[in-house]
């Protein structure tokens, strides 16, 4: 009787084994796969709260204002896989697939309505593979380029709902997001990057993406998007990132758009720190916008902005920033009788608090302010969180200064 239970447990134990092999060849997955799972971790974030939006003073008059409205948010919430594989000889391999979920709506929309590039569908964030060793790595994927600021500027990204538009330098209004296909890209598909091991406190990175796939038939094809890093983390961090944005030829223009920008940081003590940027944006043979630049115009823009963050008993943070982008330049189109460059500047301003519970769970309470020149159009749009739309407030509604107020709770897992 023993050994016929004996035998049966065994016959039932292969049975599982053979049903995972099965289920592994229909679903193109190697069986080795399934030995390495303890090496994947899922991870992600969810940032949702209660906030008034708004945005008036426009300057073609109230019919263009965005009048407040109260909105339950979420702002860059995601879910994300990663894992290694030790190959050997000193070799990994790596792969991370990162999703944004709005989990305020469900859906693919942000604030707006309008559909947010960066979350709704499955590596809709960062995500790649890669091999790497004690070189460095190389990756595959879609990648985030230029626009990340280290430890410089981390209050908008990973501690509250959001904080001046342009400090990542990608948004400065009229001319990152005015101008079609003209910004320097925050988050970009297709990606080839070489990322350097750290020596001595510096390393890099090197991306490049042909941004070809899409070409219709029969047109050119030779577009390309390239950029590098660079770091060095100790006393002071800092960081420099320059990228080069060219778009297709055999149009009646071939803009180029090419991205600089420098940042300095001082961590004075755990959880606090004081960072300043500056960052330059230009635009080569532009097309033509109206009230603002004319065709095979070279615009350009440069903000400041000083960043703030200091750790309060530990369980207590403090942020400020203030920012501001300069009036543009090269522009020849007229804005009325006015030169188009005219009234771009913009001055934004962010305070707040947040209260962590724990190192993953914290709620915050956060200002933010940004007053527009009056031919200007900065708005909060990372990560679709305005309610202007897809990129932010529309040219019509220039001269708008948008205003959120918004108390939210944020959970890292």
């Amino acid at each position: 009787m023993v050994l016929t239970v004996l035998i049966l447990r065994e016959i039932q134990f292969m049975n599982k084994k053979l049903i995972a092999l099965v289920a592994a060849g229909v679903l193109g997955i190697p069986a080795i796969a399934f030995a390495q799972a303890s090496n994947v971790q899922i991870y992600g974030r969810a940032n949702v709260g209660l906030d008034t939006w708004q945005a008036t003073g426009a300057t073609a008059g109230a019919a263009a204002d965005f009048k407040s409205r109260t909105r339950i948010y979420d702002n860059s919430s995601r879910i994300g896989f990663r894992g290694t594989e030790d190959l050997g000889n000193g070799l990994k391999a790596m792969f991370q697939i990162e999703s944004g979920a709005n989990i305020d709506s469900g859906s693919l929309n942000g604030q707006s309505g309008t559909p947010n590039a960066s979350s709704g569908t499955l590596a809709s964030r960062d995500s790649w593979v890669a091999l790497g060793g004690a070189w460095g790595d190389v990756r595959f994927g879609r990648q985030s380029i230029f626009w990340i600021n280290g430890p410089a500027a981390q209050t908008g990204a990973n501690f509250i709902n959001t904080d001046v538009p342009f400090v990542t330098a990608t948004s400065m209004g009229r001319v990152s997001t005015a101008i079609p296909g003209g910004a320097p890209v925050a988050r970009q598909s297709n990606v080839l990057s070489y990322n350097s091991p750290t020596w001595s406190g510096f390393n890099g990175s090197l991306s490049y993406s042909p941004q070809s796939e899409a070409a219709a038939a029969g047109a050119n094809a030779d577009s390309s998007l390239w950029a590098v890093t660079l770091r060095y983390n100790g006393a002071l961090d800092l960081q420099g990132d320059y990228l080069v944005n060219q778009q297709a030829s055999g149009g009646a223009q071939r803009q180029k758009s090419t991205g600089l920008k420098l940042s300095v940081s001082w961590p004075y003590a755990p959880g606090s720190r004081v960072s300043l940027l500056w960052g330059r944006d230009k635009m080569d043979d532009t097309p033509a916008v109206a009230a603002f630049s004319a065709l095979h115009d070279n615009v350009s823009a440069t903000m400041w902005l000083v960043n703030w963050e200091h750790t309060l008993g530990g369980s207590w943070q403090v942020f400020a920033e203030w920012g501001k982008v300069q009036r543009a330049s090269g522009c020849t189109a007229l804005n009325g009788t006015a030169n188009g460059c005219d009234g771009t500047d913009a001055v934004g301003y962010m305070l707040a608090v947040k209260y962590h519970f724990s190192k993953r769970t914290g709620v915050y309470l956060s200002y933010n302010q940004t007053r527009n020149g009056s031919n200007q159009i900065s708005d909060y749009a990372a990560g679709g969180y305005s309610s202007g739309g897809a990129a932010g407030m529309p040219a019509t509604s220039a001269g708008a200064d948008p205003r959120v107020v918004a108390v939210g709770i944020l959970h890292n897992f």
